[in-house]
Parts: C-alpha cells; sequence; structure tokens
C-alpha cells in the first residue's frame, strides 16, 4: 500500500538516526495504527509503530533510543511518532504475557508504559503492519488470537472508556474542558465506535471506517453527532453540524454512554 509521505519521512529519519546511535539495534520497524488501517490524516493522526530489536534493551539501549526519540520529539512535534521496543520472541507470545516493554507516548520514551502492549496492536501488525525494515508481515510467526480482541475490547471499554466518560463528564476539568474542542469529541466518538465494531465483527477497523459502521449500526438519531466527528477528522472547513460546542459535547457524551451500554449489555444467545 501507498505510504503517506509525512508517515514514510517520520519513520525513515528514526531509522538513520538510531543506526547511527546503536548500529545493529533496531532490525524491524513497522507502522500500524492509521498508516496501517488506510485513514492516516497529517491533521490529526499520529505515526504509530512497532519497533524489534536484535535484544532486549540495556542501559546502554535504551539511553541510545531516548536520545533519538527526543530528536523526533524536536524535529517532528507533529505527526508524533509513538509506539513499542519489542523483541521477535515477543510477536510469537500473547502481548498479556510480555509485561511492560519500553514505549514512547507523546513523543516520549518511557520503560514500562505498556498501553499499546495489546491484541489490537499484535492484529493489525499481523494482517495490515506496513514494514519499513525487516520480514514481511506474513513471514512472521505471530501470535494473533481473535478470541483475547473481543475480551480485550470489552475490558477497554468497561475499565478504560467508562472513566473516561465520567470525567469528560465533568465540565469544569481538564478533560471536561477538551470535550469542548473539536479533536477529543472525534476522537472518543469513533474510538469507542471501533470497539464495538470490533466486538460485533472480530475485526479492526480504522476510526473513519467505524464511523461509517456506527451510522449503519446505530438509530438515526446518532448520526449528526457521528457525521460531525467524520467532518473532524477528514479536516473538512464546511461549518460545524452542531449551534454551539457545548451542544456537540453533550451530544458526544451522550452517544459514548449509548455505545457502552449497547457494547456491555449481554448478547441474547
Amino acid at each position: 500500500m501507498a505510504v503517506h509521505p509525512q508517515a514514510r519521512t517520520v519513520a525513515e529519519t528514526f531509522l538513520r538516526d538510531i543506526d547511527g546511535e546503536a548500529p545493529g539495534l533496531v532490525e524491524g520497524l513497522y507502522l500500524t495504527g492509521s498508516v496501517a488501517l488506510d485513514d492516516y490524516r497529517p491533521h490529526v493522526s499520529d505515526v504509530d509503530f512497532v519497533v524489534v530489536t536484535a535484544r532486549r534493551l540495556t542501559d546502554t539501549d535504551f539511553d541510545a533510543l531516548r536520545r533519538v526519540h527526543s530528536r523526533m520529539r524536536s524535529r517532528f512535534p507533529r505527526p508524533q511518532f509513538n509506539g513499542i521496543h519489542v523483541t521477535w520472541e515477543d510477536l510469537d507470545d500473547d502481548p498479556a504475557a510480555c509485561g511492560p516493554l519500553a514505549s514512547v507516548n507523546a513523543g516520549r520514551l518511557r520503560r514500562k508504559a505498556s498501553a499499546d502492549v495489546n491484541p489490537v496492536t499484535w492484529h493489525v501488525l499481523a494482517e495490515r503492519g506496513v514494514t519499513v525494515r525487516g520480514p514481511l508481515p506474513v513471514e512472521l510467526d505471530m501470535w494473533n488470537e481473535r478470541d483475547s480482541l473481543r475480551d480485550w475490547s470489552l475490558g477497554n471499554l468497561d475499565e478504560h472508556w467508562r472513566r473516561w466518560r465520567a470525567k469528560a463528564g465533568r465540565l469544569v476539568t481538564p478533560r471536561g474542558l477538551a470535550a469542548l474542542g473539536s479533536l477529543a469529541p472525534s476522537w472518543s466518538v469513533l474510538s469507542v465506535s471501533r470497539l464495538h465494531f470490533t466486538l460485533r465483527t472480530g475485526e479492526i477497523t480504522s476510526k473513519s471506517g467505524a464511523g461509517r459502521y456506527a451510522l449503519h449500526a446505530f438509530p438515526e438519531r446518532w448520526d449528526r453527532i457521528v457525521n460531525e466527528c467524520l467532518r473532524i477528522r477528514r479536516g473538512s472547513r464546511l461549518p460545524s453540524l452542531y449551534q454551539s460546542a457545548l451542544a456537540r459535547r453533550r451530544a458526544a457524551l451522550d452517544y459514548i454512554e449509548m455505545v457502552l451500554d449497547d457494547a456491555l449489555s449481554p448478547q441474547p444467545a
């Protein structure tokens, strides 16, 4: 598949820099997320990655990666270059068995931040991952169990998104105020829609794909907020479908609550 030039430039810059700092350390680099799902939007998307290292990271390796990611953060404040560092052995195993791995979030390298160590990342890499360096994903003996996708998606909705909805529901809080903007409602509405899609189909879709799914999966009363979130994701210059940010925020929160209730309710046999 064709990779957006911006995403390609970010990935290739990382490889040149880490090869200079630690030759031979990085044996594989794969792009996941919106790049792999053919939904990369330069104004809102990150460049999500899985880096495969030749060995478990030593302190020297970690320091080299930290210097490189620091420079990447300075060179590319947007899009952010975020992801995880694994070994080939990690990809053969259930991500739940990997434990915390070195990862980058908001451009900052951490030793034990493991939010992206989950079945979704493994599944996207195995079936849609974009190879920048290393063997093609189809050549790897990757762990890829669909039942775990469902279990993880349920847990993410029940634990993460219920808390997120509760905090965003309080207006005078950082999360509540962020929901008055355009990006937070769009990101959250389309994210919970993606998880609902996975629960119903066993597959992974992009945020835009999740929006299109939601327009058919839920009653017509929710079309307005879904179309608004798709408008934002596309970077459309058309006016908002809402007269005020407060009204859009309310609609997004109500939609998220509806999706949570529907996804987490028992399904008929």
